[in-house]
């Protein structure tokens, strides 16, 4: 699978562009604020249907403009398919694949596998849990479309729930018959849930260290530790031990909604022990596993995106990427530097097809 050509119409700073691409590694080079990472997320925007960088869709629209389209076209399985996604102010986002659009985004995601890597992974560490649990939500989606499904249905009957908690606390009233149709229905979500997640990470960590220790080279010892209140008790029981609480707080305390992912070096969180380099060797390893896992299970090389990694990285750990790439073990490769001679020193290193784009 690859991507032979995109097109750009008030996407970010982007008032109209075309790139026709290579099949195997393209760069696009220039100053910081340039754009360079805005068509990495255009592409994002295609796989997802939503920026990696900014949540709010109608911000993606350039300044002072109505709309935003892009237009892309790929060969997958021998066929070649169109994508479009576009914005009006005003209006719902649309996502088409040849001219047809989806009634659902959660229908197109997976089509398109692709991972990026970038400096704002960081905040897979910094951040709280929702942060991760996207992470894991996002892998598992791209190969489920029932865990995706069962996700939005959970997210539905959680936001139902805390507004009866509330209505409960405003009315001076209580309703337990209502209450226990919505705690039935998380039990049934919230424990297929759960136990894809423990699958999902049950074959992801194993592939993670692989690629940890590929990186560093050390005997460095680090955890991905799946966290969940499930593991104590079934969902039904948690939420009917927790009503008190959940009446007083006016909101849902206990479920699959308040799941983390631990990282971890030595058996500590990595956020407060783990150098900056450790963090980096960690993230890599993360997002290289997660190529690696949607590889094998999808039996397609997904598109890989390389953000404006090759500042933060030493040359041990780019020439392990370079290995990479020269091993086939990547498809098509999108890469954005500040820096033209490095990118193409780089690039030039792995003997493979390449184009540079300048901004």
């Amino acid at each position: 699978m690859h991507l032979n050509k995109i097109s750009l119409f008030n996407y970010k700073n982007f008032s109209e562009a075309s790139f026709d691409f290579d099949i195997k590694i393209n760069c696009f080079v220039g100053k910081n604020g340039i754009g360079k990472t805005n068509v990495l997320d255009a592409i994002y925007h295609l796989a997802y249907g939503k920026s990696y960088f900014n949540p709010l869709a109608v911000q993606n629209i350039k300044h002072g403009e109505e709309f935003f389209v892009i237009d892309a076209e790929l060969e997958k399985n021998e066929r070649t398919e169109q994508i479009v996604c576009s914005l009006k102010k005003g209006q719902k986002k649309v996502l088409k694949r040849n001219g047809k659009a989806y009634d659902k985004f959660s229908d197109h995601i997976g089509f398109i596998p692709l991972v990026i890597i970038s400096p704002a992974d960081r905040d897979l560490i910094i951040e709280g849990s929702e942060t991760r649990r996207k992470f894991m939500d996002s892998v598992i989606s791209q190969l489920d479309s029932t865990y995706l499904h069962q996700l939005i249905q959970y997210q539905k009957v959680i936001v139902q729930r805390n507004a009866l908690l509330k209505y409960f606390a405003l009315n001076h009233t209580y309703d337990n018959d209502t209450l226990s149709i919505y705690n039935e229905q998380l039990n049934e979500y919230g424990k297929s849930i759960f136990e894809k997640r423990k699958d999902f990470l049950e074959q992801f960590i194993p592939i993670f260290n692989i690629h940890h220790q590929a990186i560093t080279g050390s005997e460095e010892s680090v955890q991905l530790v799946y966290e969940s209140h499930l593991f104590e008790k079934d969902l039904l029981t948690l939420l009917q031990e927790n009503i008190n609480k959940d009446r007083a707080l006016h909101y849902t305390t206990v479920g699959i909604h308040k799941d983390d992912l631990s990282f971890e070096i030595d058996s500590h969180p990595i956020k407060k022990f783990g150098s900056q380099g450790q963090q980096k060797s960690f993230l890599i390893a993360l997002k290289l596993a997660q190529f690696e896992f949607l590889k094998k299970q999808s039996g397609v090389k997904p598109i890989l995106l390389f953000d404006d990694i090759f500042d933060k990285l030493d040359e041990t750990r780019v020439a392990k990427i370079v290995e990479m790439v020269n091993s086939e073990t990547f498809g098509q490769l999108f890469i954005s530097d500040t820096h033209p001679e490095r990118t193409e020193a780089i690039v030039k290193s792995t003997h493979q097809t390449y184009k540079i784009f300048n901004l």
